[in-house]
């Protein structure tokens, strides 16, 4: 992920002017890097430790997800529309 991408999606989902660490910006940046790696896991298959750490951001985005259903119900819903999650 690219800084200019990185500054798109915030720009997407930021909640106020100054926000940068909201739960959807949160979510939307661990689902874009989810995006990512997948290319990478097609072309090295055998890369164990990588795919650790892409667990480790599937586990954050879905207790981040969790928090905002709790939280937020309707920007839980927008989200999850929006960047194709739980289809």
């Amino acid at each position: 992920m690219t800084v200019d991408n990185k500054e798109e999606v915030i720009e997407k989902y930021r909640l106020h002017e100054n926000d940068r660490g909201s739960a959807p910006v949160q979510v939307a940046l661990l689902t874009a890097r989810i995006n990512d790696l997948r290319g990478h896991f097609d072309a090295h298959k055998k890369d164990h430790h990588s795919r650790r750490g892409l667990l480790k951001m599937v586990g954050r985005r879905r207790r981040l997800l969790e928090y905002l259903r709790r939280t937020d119900l309707e920007t839980y819903r927008g989200l999850i529309a929006d960047l194709g999650l739980r289809h």
